[in-house]
């Protein structure tokens, strides 16, 4: 090739690049402006991202139970962080260095100028410090967050819950990209189930800054920035007061209290114990902190109201009760003897006494064991199981917190399971018939079985939220759960509930919280515990002839039903019908003997 060619080559090969970059530009500047635009705003603006205050929790009179404070959160904008600090950063947050600089390697996003959230709720020595060398301390500021605060004298631990860091699994699993690192979302409680409402709407502040980071004014003079929008209110059917006062009476005990407005399903009071603080929640958590709660073996992280499976002991009458009249092996005024004993096989069953020939309303009234064994192998197991279920056992109330138990209601499947195919004994009825034997419920479950019987057959799905309030509009929308019909003659409920009403007025096992002002009514239980000391039951509902209050005590490894659950019961009924400040007035000390 002469050299008249290669110039020519060269220049024409230098003249389409030179082509192709006109060409570029002009289309970058002419066609491509505005995405170009937005692209070149990304790296020239810090995006504070603003989390609203959750929302508050109050009870059925206006009382705050949940709230919010103030707090201060240390950030770190990765891009900018000077790396001969990290000693003298992770000291004064009390962070290992190399924590500190694993959690800056693990903030993802395509704005090197945003910041990332470090440490929660540090105190303000740290925050001064920071403020007073902020020019040394490139990267590192704070801002202020809302956290939990808790402004009663009781806990509520397992009802309210608690909010806490999104992990990365929960950041993988969410549906949409709301959260990001270093958000907190509910974690347990009330905080989880209602997290989309009490969360809000994240609100943007847009910063410019120059080529190192440094920040120049608000965007547009602020015009761009988006508010937040806080979380909606919660109002729980809780009263303040009967909480509290629930709390203190079962003090150091373990157990579980729930009482429920009958009419509605609705919780006036919820108690787990041991339970824990849930202020040591409401910052970043310390790992010591939960590993110790996790570690307890008092277990004060376990919801006894909703996560137990015992035998709930003679409470169980009413419901053996039911399912006998609804087949037809009673009715409400039939007598079956009971004779002090009874004998199935080679086994002889123990009673309290002997009663002769009695009546549903009067089994009730002196929890006749033998009257219930008789049921037990009457009723049979598919009758059992079919009753059983209509009153909401070996199922989940739906109540609005998580982690609930469907407990253990037995039935022909489950003993061929067990035991294998006709390799079990009719023999197990016996047992089952006063409550004990392989039958698992929890408090709210008897509790909903209480205040269905109290209300002639009305089953309530049992709640704490009754109204969800907008703080953006002010409105309030009820939260509607499910109330359905448990369709059985009046008569039936009249016979069972005239034995409760017995046991506490007339010659029964609970006659210890009789009371001259209201008309209480019940049942105890005293469920056997082949670890330890029975568990004390007590089940009940007041007023007689107009119940406003179900109630379920459980004390575990409290013995005789009459000697815990009664009193507890009695004291409460009487403090949610006279109001603040009412006590019981009468004879609550435990009742001798050895009754349920």
């Amino acid at each position: 090739m002469d050299i008249e060619k290669r110039k020519f080559f060269i220049y024409t090969v230098c003249s389409i690049i030179f082509a192709l970059f006109v060409v570029r530009l002009a289309y970058l500047q002419l066609f491509n402006k505005e995405e170009l635009a937005k692209e070149s705003d990304k790296n020239a603006v810090k995006t504070i991202t603003v989390t609203p205050p959750r929302g508050l929790m109050y009870d059925r009179n206006g009382h705050v139970l949940v709230d919010n404070k103030p707090s201060y959160t240390v950030t770190i904008t990765p891009s900018q962080f000077d790396k001969n600090n990290l000693n003298e950063v992770a000291g004064i947050l009390e962070i290992p260095p190399d924590e500190l600089l694993e959690n800056l390697k693990s903030f993802k996003g395509t704005n090197r100028f945003n910041p990332a959230k470090i440490k929660r709720d540090v105190d303000f020595k740290v925050i001064s410090f920071i403020a007073e060398n902020r020019d040394r301390l490139l990267g590192v500021d704070y801002q202020t967050d809302a956290i939990r605060f808790y402004p009663n004298n009781f806990r509520g631990s397992h009802a309210f819950g608690y909010a806490s860091e999104i992990s990365e699994k929960g950041l993988s699993k969410q549906i949409g990209d709301y959260y990001k690192q270093g958000d907190v979302v509910g974690s347990n409680g009330l905080e989880s189930t209602y997290e989309p409402y009490l969360r809000g709407v994240k609100g943007y502040d847009f910063i410019t800054v120059d080529v190192k980071g440094r920040e120049l004014g608000s965007l547009n003079d602020g015009k761009n920035d988006i508010p937040p929008v806080n979380g909606s209110d919660l109002i729980l059917g809780m009263d303040r007061d009967l909480q509290e006062y629930a709390e203190k009476l079962m003090g150091d005990s373990r157990g579980a209290i729930i009482a429920v407005d009958p009419r509605t399903g609705e919780i006036l009071c919820f108690v787990s114990k041991p339970d824990f603080d849930l202020s040591s929640f409401a910052g970043k958590t310390d790992h010591k902190v939960f590993s110790a709660l996790l570690n307890d073996p008092e277990k004060p992280l376990f919801n006894r109201v909703v996560q137990t499976k015992y035998p709930p002991g003679s409470t169980w009458k009413m419901l053996m009760s039911m399912a006998a009249m609804g087949e037809g092996i009673l009715t409400p005024t039939s007598t079956v003897a009971c004779n002090g004993s009874f004998s199935y096989g080679n086994r002889s069953f123990a009673d309290h006494g002997a009663y002769g020939n009695i009546n549903v309303t009067r089994a009730i009234e002196v929890s006749a064991n033998v009257f219930y064994y008789k049921m037990g192998l009457a009723v049979g197991i598919d009758n059992y199981y079919k009753y059983g279920k209509l009153f909401g056992f070996g199922q989940k109330t739906g109540i609005d917190i998580p982690n609930e138990t469907s407990g253990l209601l037995p039935s022909q499947q489950y003993f061929d399971k067990r035991y294998g195919e006709n390799k079990w004994t009719q023999g197990l009825l016996v047992s089952l018939g006063i409550g004990q034997g392989e039958l698992g419920v929890s408090p709210v479950q008897m509790v909903a079985y209480t205040a269905a019987l109290a209300m002639n057959g009305l089953y309530c799905q049992p709640h704490f939220v009754t109204k969800i309030r907008s703080n953006s509009t002010g409105l309030e929308e009820d939260v509607k759960f499910e109330q359905r019909r448990i369709d059985m003659p009046q008569a039936y409920y009249d016979a069972v509930k005239k034995g409760m009403f017995l046991v506490v007025n007339g010659n029964g096992t609970a006659g210890n919280i009789k009371s001259s002002e209201f008309t209480l009514c019940g049942k105890t239980g005293t469920a056997q515990n082949s670890s330890g000391k029975n568990h004390s039951w007590f089940v009940g509902f007041a007023p007689f002839d107009d119940p406003k209050i179900a109630i379920c005590v459980m004390g575990e490894n409290e013995g005789w039903g009459s000697s815990f659950g009664a009193p507890v019961a009695g004291a409460l009924m009487v403090r949610y019908l006279g109001g603040p400040g009412k006590t019981f007035d009468g004879d609550i000390k435990s009742v001798a003997g050895g009754q349920d």
